[in-house]
């Protein structure tokens, strides 16, 4: 075999398979240097997901014929004065993206700088370049993309549906316009628009959360913390969701670096990490982070997309990450997402008609017919005292249940009026209800008692009176004798009783009674998961959830009036009480102003 040089024209189109992959990216390298052009509106047009036209309009710097000229050449670029990459303060910097488009589709570029008597055109067909020629523009560019890919018919194959390439596109804008909501964005396939944002007004914190209420929604706007911390030259802004507010994917997961969108392992694990201690393992809180880094700390040259990034000090970046978050979540106190009592209210579906006192024999329901026991028991009901000429009031308030009219501190949770189903405590607010899971709430209780103790030299234990015996398979008896030592920290004391069978000395004095053999083969699956150099401290959030949730008041347990409010007492005094160990919420609060409207009172 002979080494020989490629063409040229094969070169570029190798080129541009790493910059170029779906009709996403050339949305987001076009929008990327309007941004760079210092754009006040970026307006997109997509026909067929972008694969017959892409059209971006931007009302930037422009540029004159022979700026036009290089800028499609290869690695030609204004974004690096210097030619210091390790000084990039701009979206782009390679001057790739031209180009690469230019070598796999027909390419035009319009401009027209301020204050210049005329606009320039240039065109690039597969990679065939044309001198710039005079046009009709107003100032800025416009870079026009038709027939994407039909230098390489192969990449076509890989094209997904219009539909999929073109919500891959919107992705892209909504990420680029929450980094820069000083920007309008409108997105349109031709016929409707698909994003339409106004540039945002006021200082940068009120700007971007009118922009992240525009792409998140009103949801997120009402139930995220403002986040703002900085260490050692780092600066971290932005919100971050409460955990009760939470999604079974990461989709609403969004990070940006020096306004760069990226998909970086470390933030992720950061996140993760913050949330540990409320978020079950396969539920992903909504954020919305900007990071700040100084240029000579961050390379931002990893990968062809710029989607990474690398850290000179990692474990900076992962610090004050965790440490914002987790400052946020203990500010947030017992505070729960809004989202449950909108769920609860949506969930009530008042009568079409009004109430009418049943009659024996007559046609009620969809099937006419309504049986004569019912009935009876309705009219029973229904029917006042034999001493009373009106209907029976609802019952008095039982002994114990203080009086919330004579009570003198206002309590968020409310005051205890009852409990249903051996489940729900019902509390009275002063203006509305509160609903509270008692397993829920006590497990949060539990579990922040459980990681008090421990960081402050150990769990009390208490031992077992007949100890308790577990017979389990090999594997998971090992795994767990193997950390005997952290386990007994922790206030469980167990030892090995042959094959398979594990003993248990000693528990936890916080738990009281609790289910020693569920929560030793949750333990034993846990650890399964978990690689075997990692301490159980270190995973301190999903050992105590665990624990908290084995040892907490089961649901079906009747409270009396004095534990029910000591309960409510302690949800207000403990941080994170609004979400269980598993990020469920503890209790929902309706107003008193909603429930009026269910029945028509507002």
């Amino acid at each position: 075999m002979t080494l020989r040089l490629l063409p040229e024209t094969l070169i570029n189109r190798i080129a541009a398979g790493e910059v170029v992959e779906r009709p996403a990216s050339v949305v987001k390298e076009l929008c990327e240097n309007a941004i760079d052009a210092g754009a006040s509106h970026i307006d997109v047009v997509l026909r067929d997901g972008g694969q017959s036209v892409i059209s971006v309009d931007d009302d930037g710097c422009g540029m004159i014929p022979d700026e036009l000229t290089l800028a499609v050449e290869r690695h030609a670029t204004s974004k690096l004065p210097d030619d210091d990459l390790m000084a990039i303060s701009t979206m782009g910097f390679r001057g790739e993206a031209l180009p690469s488009i230019g070598a796999v589709a027909l390419l035009t570029i319009t401009s027209r700088p301020q204050d210049a008597p005329d606009a320039w055109k240039i065109t690039v067909e597969g990679g065939k370049k044309s001198k710039p020629e005079p046009a009709a523009h107003p100032q800025g560019t416009r870079v026009e993309v038709r027939d994407l890919f039909y230098a390489t018919p192969a990449r076509l194959k890989f094209m997904k549906t219009a539909r999929t390439e073109q919500t891959q596109a919107v992705e892209i804008l909504n990420r680029l316009a929450m980094g820069y909501p000083q920007i309008g964005f409108t997105l349109s396939d031709g016929n409707r628009h698909l994003i339409k944002l106004a540039p945002s007004q006021g200082d940068l914190f009120s700007a971007r959360m009118d922009r992240l209420m525009a792409i998140m929604g009103r949801e997120f706007a009402d139930n995220a913390m403002p986040i703002e911390a900085e260490r050692e030259g780092v600066r971290l802004t932005g919100y971050a969701s409460l955990p009760t507010l939470n999604r079974g994917n990461a989709a609403m997961q969004f990070l940006f670096v020096n306004g760069r969108p990226v998909r970086d392992k470390l933030l992720v694990g950061a996140l993760r990490g913050a949330y540990r201690d409320f978020l079950a393992s396969n539920r992903h809180p909504l954020v919305a982070l900007f990071l700040e880094v100084p240029s000579d700390s961050v390379d931002v040259n990893v990968h062809p997309a710029k989607t990474e990034v690398r850290f000179r000090d990692a474990a900076l970046v992962r610090g004050l990450i965790v440490g914002s978050l987790k400052h946020a979540l203990a500010d947030a106190g017992h505070r729960s997402a809004t989202t449950t009592s909108d769920a609860a209210l949506g969930a009530f579906q008042p009568s079409p008609e009004p109430y009418r006192p049943w009659n024996h024999g007559a046609n009620h329901g969809p099937s006419g017919v309504i049986s004569s026991t019912l009935s009876e028991r309705s009219q029973e009901y229904h029917a006042p005292f034999p001493t009373m000429d009106a209907a029976p009031q609802a019952r008095p308030v039982e002994d114990g249940v203080p009086d919330l009219a004579s009570t003198e501190q206002d309590y968020p949770l409310g005051v205890a009026r009852g409990q249903l189903h051996a489940t729900y405590v019902v509390a009275q607010t002063k203006d509305g209800i509160v609903i509270v899971d008692q397993h829920a709430a006590h497990e949060r209780l539990v579990h922040e008692r459980l990681k008090n103790s421990l960081e402050q030299g150990g769990v009390a234990r208490q031992g077992l009176l007949i100890p308790e015996v577990l017979e389990m398979d090999e594997p998971a008896a090992e795994r767990l004798l193997a950390r005997t030592d952290e386990l007994a920290e922790l206030g469980l004391v167990i030892e090995g009783f042959g094959v398979g069978t594990i003993v248990v000395r000693e528990t936890p004095a916080l738990l009281g009674e609790m289910d020693i053999k569920g929560l030793l083969r949750d333990l034993a699956d846990d650890l399964a998961e978990v690689d075997e150099a990692l301490s159980l401290k270190d995973r301190l959030g999903d050992v105590c959830a665990s624990m908290a949730c084995h040892g907490s008041v089961r649901a079906g347990r009747q409270m009396n009036a004095a534990e029910m409010n000591a309960l409510l007492r302690e949800m207000e005094a403990t941080p994170h009480s609004g979400q269980c160990s598993h990020g469920r919420p503890t209790y929902v609060e309706l107003k008193l102003q909603d429930i009026e409207k269910l029945f028509g009172r507002r």
